[in-house]
């Protein structure tokens, strides 16, 4: 079956779907985006995503482009036209379509709205987990406002590939001082020899990713205390287990830090036991 896409209200055969060759999204990266898990056809923490998407736009001052009930039947139909069961759909905000130049666009210029949706391979992404991935370390070199959810992504994609040439799954991003940030696409996390299951706390020098603040729900409903500090590289390399969290990863063990083995080198128990709840705790609907 062809892919089907959403384009500025109209859905379109996934081959044909295009955007205008001056919309400010292809030309200045103005425009902001979220991925949301589909599992069993139904969407995962979509409140939370669309809560976030309006917090990107209202920072870049851009309108929603439709109402958020109508986003909602929209990614819905996407997810339903193109028979995704367990997956993705990616939805784009962008200033929308207009001479190019630098400034805002004249009052009236309409939002462009993009809608994709494909199919993942559950059994593959569980088989990875039970393996656990290995991440490198980059210097952090994005812009300062990594709260905003943006498109503009050139230095995500650069540490994504230096991970991909290293043979590994992500990169996390070390700030200047020696402190791990979050991942190119995903937030760290790790537990400590003593026992601390720390994370950065989301204080604007990282993305407030929607996977991690569900799972601190699912922390809270286990009664199990967190500490949100930064932590250095040195110290996930000492740690006892390591993780990351994202849509696309859920809660995906690290099993080696460049050149370093995290704990046994093997994903550890309490990673395993909340990756397993995540779906109790989550929103789907």
């Amino acid at each position: 079956m062809s892919r089907v896409a959403y384009v500025n209200g109209r859905y379109v055969p996934h081959r044909e779907a295009v955007v205008h060759v001056e919309d400010r999204g292809y030309q200045f990266a103005d425009g902001v985006y979220e991925v949301c898990e589909v599992l069993g056809g139904r969407l995962v923490d979509e409140t939370r995503h669309t809560d976030r998407l309006e917090r990107s736009l209202s920072e870049l001052r851009i309108d929603m482009p439709i109402a958020r009930s109508a986003l909602g039947v929209v990614l819905r139909q996407v997810v339903h036209r193109n028979r995704v069961r367990d997956g993705l759909v990616y939805f784009q905000v962008t200033r929308g379509v207009a001479r190019r130049d630098h400034v805002f666009p004249p009052s009236g210029t309409r939002p462009a709205l993009v809608v994709t949706a494909r199919s993942t391979n559950r059994a593959a992404s569980e088989a990875v987990a039970a393996k656990g991935i290995k991440v490198i370390t980059v210097p952090d070199n994005r812009w300062e406002r990594v709260d905003i959810k943006s498109v503009g992504l050139l230095p995500n994609v650069m540490a994504r590939q230096a991970a991909r040439e290293e043979g590994a799954r992500e990169a996390w991003f070390v700030d200047g001082d020696g402190f791990v940030t979050e991942g190119a696409a995903t937030n760290a996390w790790i537990v400590t020899a003593k026992g601390e299951l720390v994370t950065r706390p989301a204080d604007g020098s990282i993305l407030k990713g929607i996977t991690r603040t569900t799972l601190i729900d699912v922390l809270g409903k286990r009664g199990m205390k967190l500490v949100e500090r930064p932590f250095t590289v040195d110290e996930a390399k000492a740690a006892r287990e390591a993780f990351t969290t994202a849509a696309t990863m859920l809660v995906m063990p690290v099993v080696q830090i460049d050149d370093s083995v995290v704990g046994n080198g093997h994903p550890g128990s309490l990673t395993g036991e909340l990756r397993a709840a995540f779906h109790t705790i989550a929103e789907i609907a």
